[in-house]
């Protein structure tokens, strides 16, 4: 068992002292007044003995709080954390449940990565987290390494279709409300749990991952019908080259939501991705398959702590350039030559392997992180870095991962030392220049 750290980047963020099991969330919204009333039960275990423990909530009130259905227990509320009081101690070990009822009117908090959480649209509602914005809309452990199963429940006025984090199951209409259900066993983040809702029709994706048991589906507004389907029209064969260089969809469901609003950015969240309006033409290919590249990486194959960010996004990010290849694009190294270049051009003053809270959205986190792996191809060969980056994504699927862990494993499948190879790339400053290209194989 890996130790628990405060995070550095997120630190009044988390409670060390346990880890949840299980979030079991029946969510009632209402669109038209932005009201949300919540009731989550929690499973977790003591990792030490529990006089009191925390939860993240930020912006809803909580109205009864229940320890194992005791009616006694005790809570107070600040306002960014939820102080839960047993009757008697939790003992190490001990498994026990928490039963939160609240309510109020959701909102994004204000954080220095900008507005995070729950944020309403024109007409309809979607969730960004990451990394710090689970909190507005249920009370949580917001911890990166405290992942969890998942039940979400959304009940929300009949016109509104509802998509969020897990396998889509019943649907129950009765009147003005329909209710949505949501499931899923794999290990959930808090950041990559998500609700979004609005007037959308579906289309199904044709996808057929590695199983054959995985949906597959896009929701649009009806006026974006054509423009969604043509911009996602490629999700099937960016799923099969994925599948080839990383190994099975490790996902259990895949639902890409067009929002009738613009975006700033696409939006990612477990085996989900969202899109805005404005994402719909030829030039956003990539970010399509930055989108749906991290159900590998960060969605399933999941950082403990954020100073790893370049796990998540330098790994994302150099999956644009593996399809971009695949689809008649630039090869992998004309790709990370141009990027190079463009990097060579901006400050140096950026450390990938913690590069701080302020600068780990920083795009040159993104394309550093991208030319690291181009780096170690080139050093250990076409065949190792293949067999590395797909060993990489099965021995962790659903794990936690340190950028220690992916250091020893290209050591030993190349079975070579690259230590100077990473300290350059992730423990200094200076951009290091690229060797030449290996000559390989025709996407090379």
């Amino acid at each position: 068992m890996r130790a628990r750290e405060r995070d550095r980047y997120a630190p009044q963020s988390g409670d060390l002292t346990y880890d949840v099991e299980s979030y079991d969330l029946d969510l009632r919204y209402r669109v038209r007044t932005n009201r949300l009333e919540g009731t989550a039960v929690i499973n977790a275990v003591a990792l030490v003995t529990l006089p009191s423990f925390a939860l993240d909530l930020v912006g809803l009130r909580a109205r009864s709080v229940r320890v194992d259905g005791d009616p006694g227990t005790r809570f107070t509320q600040g306002p960014r954390t939820l102080r839960v009081r047993p009757r008697v101690p939790i003992e190490p070990g001990e498994r026990f449940s928490i039963e939160v009822a609240y309510a109020g009117t959701p909102r994004p908090r204000r954080s220095r990565w900008g507005s995070l959480g729950w944020e309403e649209l024109e007409d309809g509602v979607l969730v960004a987290s990451q990394p710090t914005g689970a909190p507005t809309w249920f009370p949580c452990n917001d911890r990166p390494d405290s992942r969890a199963a998942m039940r979400i429940t959304v009940t929300a006025d009949t016109p509104y279709v509802v998509a969020a984090t897990g396998r889509p199951g019943p649907v129950r209409r009765g009147g003005a409300t329909t209710t949505w259900t949501f499931e899923t066993d794999a290990p959930v983040a808090t950041y990559l749990a998500a609700v979004q809702i609005g007037r959308y029709e579906q289309s199904d994706l044709a996808c057929a991952p590695a199983g054959g048991t995985v949906g597959a589906r896009l929701l649009h507004p009806v006026s974006l019908r054509a423009p969604a389907r043509r911009a996602f029209a490629d999700i099937p064969r960016m799923v099969e080259v994925f599948e080839d260089a990383f190994g099975p969809y490790p996902q259990d469901d895949l639902t890409i939501v067009v929002t009738p609003d613009d975006l700033e950015i696409p939006l990612e969240a477990q085996g989900m991705a969202v899109f805005g309006a404005n994402h719909l033409d030829a030039d956003s290919h990539r970010l399509v398959a930055h989108e749906l590249a991290h159900q590998w990486f960060g969605n399933s194959v999941g950082i403990a702590h954020w100073h790893d960010i370049w796990l998540n996004e330098g790994f994302a990010c150099y999956a644009e350039w593996v399809w971009a290849a695949a689809s008649g694009g630039p090869s992998l190294a004309a790709s990370a030559d141009a990027h190079h270049a463009l990097l060579r051009a901006l400050p140096q003053d950026i450390v990938l392997g913690d590069p701080g809270p302020v600068l780990m959205f920083d795009d040159r986190v993104y394309k550093r992180g991208a030319l690291t792996l181009e780096a170690l191809r080139r050093t250990i060969g076409d065949d190792h870095f293949a067999h590395v980056m797909r060993q990489w994504c099965t021995a962790h699927r659903h794990g936690l991962v340190t950028t220690s862990d992916f250091i020893a494993l290209a050591e030993e499948v190349s079975a070579r030392d690259l230590g100077v190879l990473f300290r350059a790339w992730l423990d200094a400053e200076p951009l290091p220049e690229l060797s030449a290209p290996p000559e390989a194989s025709p996407g090379a």
